[in-house]
């Protein structure tokens, strides 16, 4: 990841090459980039301190290695250290830092990735000690996001958060710095330093973006609030990162969504309908996955995408069952939903990839643990039914928006659900009458005979209203 562009890093920093990750920020100072030669390989340090577990640390290492995996970076080297507390100079010690920029040098690395939060300081000092680039844990997710972001209002929320990650780093960008003579950008006059303009023009796209995002939930509440005249019950598909969520979606309602074997592999939300077995219909919402030690400023910037699991009548809690961590991942979303003010929703806890459990005793396990989980295999299709009809179980007590059939020689029952119920739309056929209708639970026995499925040409909400989620307003 590079500061953004224009800027370019200077010698004391590498750049990495890493493809068009920054959106184009209009005004900025353009620099000529300095010839740098570099490898881009990588090497890790992963780092438990005081009372974690060594196990735990090489855990959050192996996943470290993934996400550099799905940035494209290849690993040429990992180290694993243990510190009693954080050192101000290098977050490690200085033997240790120097022992580590000595060995990344001698694998040809061009990048040294922690798996810690560093502060702008520690960066430019391990940076001036081993002579390569630095990031850590949270650099590499924002790259990823940055990869990864399809849509206007994704992209709009990956710069606002590395817009806020840049700020305070824009000194290690400027390590040639020359005074300027006055007069330039802004009319600041004399001695105004390239640094201090490019920190200004940071705080006004921070601005900007977060003045954009606005009209991006604005617009969404406006979208919000016409869907709710047909209130369709909604539930979001929340889990870790590579735990199957996509792939849920795409087996329950067949929707041609992208799915891949990496860890973030979708950031943007999707959502389709489904007809559940009681003929109800649910819209359902695939989210973008979780991860431990996910940047609070990601969480923050992806507000409005998350608004839908915040939003749901409940969730689906994707877990991959073959994860020896699978524990720790149903921990992490948990806290997640609790950050977004979500974690009051009722929850469908769902074990992913059955099918490749070794054994019967695995699974036994689980349901020690998960007495109410269900045991579900995408590939299969094993326990989808199932899934199916506990949602419609958990919406067994709201109003259901039915498609029916009513002949016509029960027409006595039309002016039923105007009484009782809400009639959406209503057309006259040689075989009857048709109609959907907002339905509440005691009327639901009485109106089960002429329950027909929704052939998806009607007043419901249709695939390209649900797509209009997805704001479509210019990154400016």
């Amino acid at each position: 990841m590079r500061c953004p562009a224009p800027l370019q890093v200077s010698a004391t920093r590498p750049a990495l090459d890493a493809g068009p990750a920054w959106p184009d920020w209009k005004g900025m100072a353009e620099i000529a980039e300095k010839p740098i030669t570099v490898g881009r390989n990588a090497f890790l340090v992963g780092v438990h301190v005081g009372n974690d577990t060594k196990i735990e640390g090489q855990n959050l290492l192996d996943e470290l290695a993934e996400l550099t995996d799905t940035l494209g970076l290849p690993i040429v080297g990992r180290r694993l250290v243990k510190i009693l507390r954080p050192q101000a100079k290098f977050y490690i010690g200085s033997g240790k830092a120097e022992e580590l920029a000595l060995e990344a040098k001698a694998l040809d690395a061009g990048v040294i990735i922690v798996d810690h939060e560093l502060t702008p300081a520690q960066q430019r000092n391990l940076e001036q000690l081993s002579g390569v680039a630095v990031i850590d844990r949270e650099e590499v997710i924002l790259d990823i996001f940055a990869r990864r972001a399809q849509t206007r209002e994704a992209r709009l929320q990956v710069a606002l958060a590395m817009a806020q990650y840049s700020l305070p780093r824009l000194t290690r960008a400027w390590g040639h710095l020359n005074r300027q003579q006055g007069g330039g950008l802004g009319g600041k006059g004399e001695g105004e330093s390239q640094l201090e303009i490019d920190r200004r023009l940071t705080r006004r796209r921070i601005e900007k973006l977060h003045e954009e995002l606005a009209e991006v939930r604005a617009q969404r509440a406006t979208q919000r609030k016409r869907r709710q005249r047909i209130p369709l019950p909604r539930a979001s598909i929340v889990g870790y990162t590579n735990a199957g969520k996509s792939s849920l979606l795409r087996a329950l309602t067949g929707a041609e969504v992208f799915i891949e074997d990496k860890l973030f592999a979708t950031l943007d939300p999707t959502t389709r309908r489904v007809t559940l077995p009681s003929g109800q219909t649910l819209l359902l919402t695939d989210t973008v996955g979780f991860v431990r030690k996910l940047p609070h400023r990601l969480v923050e910037a992806f507000k409005a995408t998350l608004e839908e699991a915040m939003l749901a009548d409940f969730h689906i809690h994707v877990l991959d069952a073959n994860d020896p961590e699978v524990f720790t991942f149903h921990r992490t979303t948990l806290d997640v939903l609790s950050e977004l003010g979500a974690d009051a929703k009722r929850t469908l806890t769902v074990f992913n990839k059955v099918d490749l459990l070794p054994s019967s005793e695995e699974r036994a396990s689980l349901r020690r643990h998960f007495p109410d989980a269900l045991f579900i295999s995408t590939r299969t299709g094993e326990g989808l039914e199932e899934l199916l009809h506990r949602c419609g179980e958990l919406l067994a007590d709201q109003p259901s928006v039915l498609a029916l059939v009513l002949p016509h020689e029960r027409g006595d029952l039309l002016p039923l659900l105007y009484r009782h119920g809400k009639v959406l739309d209503q057309s006259a056929h040689d075989n009857g009458m048709h109609l959907h209708a907002l339905i509440p639970p005691r009327l639901r026995e009485q109106f089960a005979p002429f329950i027909v499925p929704s052939t998806g040409e009607d007043a419901l909400e249709t695939e390209e209203e649900i797509e209009e989620e997805r704001v479509t307003l210019p990154v400016r």
